[in-house]
């Protein structure tokens, strides 16, 4: 039998899928004011005006959840010299040749950038999105900087909406990784095969 090294605790898994949640929930009241022809997505919220009330509740406690994570994990995804040279190699690695790929940490550079591009999408996000939430802080802002954030809350949804896709697909793609999030463990040769580095950190004295 393969044996487990623990990856994630409960807690961590638990603040990653209320993330998970509230951002389909935003996401969702949010396509439904993108474009006329989304706007059907608001009868999940209960109809137009619940989606518009709900939409900047559920942004926040997305982005109060992904703090949380950012405060804990910013230090392990910092780039390194080693994450460079594993950026070298990830075209070999989409084509299916991993034999070059060098030994990576906890979380590899892809996943650090990943993970950057969130937080600053959410940073701008939950900047641009108190200039025109309505109607608590839209009588301190002239209409043109409402615009132009509601311009610029849009680019930072739809990054955001994007590197969602590419997380989750990496997620699928990597066999073994929804494990991680959903029981906390990974085998010891995923982890080995996948994050060498980490391995070695935590199998260290044994």
């Amino acid at each position: 039998m393969a044996r487990l090294l623990k990856r994630y605790s409960d807690g961590e898994r638990m603040n990653h899928w209320f993330i998970v949640l509230m951002f389909v929930l935003a996401a969702v009241s949010g396509l439904a004011f993108f474009h006329p022809s989304l706007f059907f997505l608001s009868n999940l919220m209960g109809g137009g005006p619940w989606s518009r009330i709900l939409h900047p509740f559920m942004g926040l406690l997305m982005v109060l959840g992904f703090l949380v994570m950012f405060l804990r994990l910013w230090r392990q995804n910092l780039m390194t010299a080693a994450d460079k040279e594993w950026a070298k190699h990830a075209g070999e690695m989409l084509r299916g040749d991993k034999s070059r790929m060098p030994p990576a940490g906890k979380y590899n550079a892809g996943q650090k950038r990943v993970f950057w591009l969130m937080a600053f999408s959410l940073l701008v996000l939950v900047v641009t999105g108190f200039l025109f939430w309505h109607p608590w802080f839209t009588g301190y802002f002239p209409i043109v900087v409402q615009r132009a954030a509601v311009l610029l809350h849009s680019i930072a949804a739809l990054v955001l909406v994007l590197t969602v896709i590419v997380h989750i697909y990496a997620a699928i793609w990597v066999k073994g990784t929804m494990r991680a999030m959903t029981r906390g463990t990974v085998t010891e040769g995923w982890a080995k095969a996948n994050h060498e580095l980490w391995y070695r950190e935590v199998t260290r004295g044994r």
